[in-house]
């Protein structure tokens, strides 16, 4: 917020769009090349740094990444106001393609959601698209502790996206360069 306490418009905003009853669509534009997008998704020293930013009420305490097909990833969370009860994420990679496109499950919940991340190389920048694919229509209302760790918001029309992980992923990944 500025002085005025308005919002300052972001120069790269993050949309999330609801495309179907089972699918929800985050994009984002970087001023960096797809492979330093792609590091930021798949090294953990990195990874730790923008997808629970300082400002969310979590803290995240474990990060474990084999990313290579049938490789494992687990992500371990806690509340910061109650850290006795730690929240687990965790899938399994299904297909990696350096700097061009990362495929997972998420495996924590019954809802078996498949996410699909894909960098593009546009102009110098890189469009990145992240791709929800939920097997049914009552598995996109979010758990518990999925909305506590931040999931990414739904809703019925292309928006700005309230995830602090997605707003915060240029800042914490590249510094305080322009993205």
């Amino acid at each position: 917020m500025n002085a005025s306490n308005e919002l300052t418009p972001m120069k790269n905003p993050t949309t999330s769009e609801r495309t179907s009853e089972r699918e929800l669509v985050v994009t984002r534009t970087f001023k960096a090349p797809p492979r330093v997008v792609f590091d930021a998704w798949t090294k953990p020293d990195l990874f730790k740094r923008w997808w629970a930013p300082k400002s969310f009420p979590i803290s995240m305490v474990g990060c474990e990444m084999d990313v290579r097909v049938g490789g494992g990833y687990r992500l371990t969370f806690v509340a910061n106001a109650d850290p006795s009860k730690p929240m687990d994420f965790f899938g399994k990679y299904l297909e990696v393609v350096p700097a061009t496109r990362l495929v997972w499950t998420n495996d924590e919940s019954d809802a078996g959601v498949i996410t699909t991340v894909t960098l593009e190389e546009k102009d110098g920048k890189t469009l990145l698209v992240m791709h929800d694919r939920y097997p049914s229509k009552e598995a996109t209302r979010p758990s518990p502790p999925a909305a506590a760790a931040g999931r990414r918001r739904r809703s019925s029309n292309s928006t700005r996206c309230s995830s602090p992980r997605a707003r915060r992923l240029p800042d914490l990944v590249l510094g305080d360069s322009e993205v």
